[in-house]
């Protein structure tokens, strides 16, 4: 028999939940979550008990941002060619921005 895996409140999780989302949607979860340097598990379950994510910065984090970045600034250029901006990019923009602004205010 396997050991028990205790959380950081040693509480043993043995539940399982499921749910169905689009595949706009599971980008939007994936994005936020590679920003948030938490684990998928972690993430929801904060935002379920309406808790603040808190970004730790390390490397990851770092890498993450630098990544989504890239892939705005590749939007943007689509957009900037003529083509109409879409709210996907703009709920990604928030959240690097709000990601930044807590990165920035974590090194002063």
């Amino acid at each position: 028999m396997s050991l028990k895996v205790y959380d950081g409140q040693g509480r043993w999780r043995n539940k399982t939940v499921a749910f169905r989302i689009s595949p706009e949607e599971d980008e939007q979860l994936e994005t936020a979550v590679r920003l948030s340097g938490l684990t998928k598990q972690d993430y929801i379950i904060r935002r379920l008990q309406d808790r603040e994510v808190v970004v730790q910065g390390n490397p990851r984090v770092y890498k993450m941002l630098r990544n989504e970045l890239a892939a705005v600034l590749a939007e943007l250029q689509r957009i900037a060619s003529g083509k109409q901006i879409d709210d996907d990019l703009l709920d990604t923009i928030q959240l690097i921005t709000a990601t930044m602004d807590g990165l920035k205010g974590e090194c002063e």
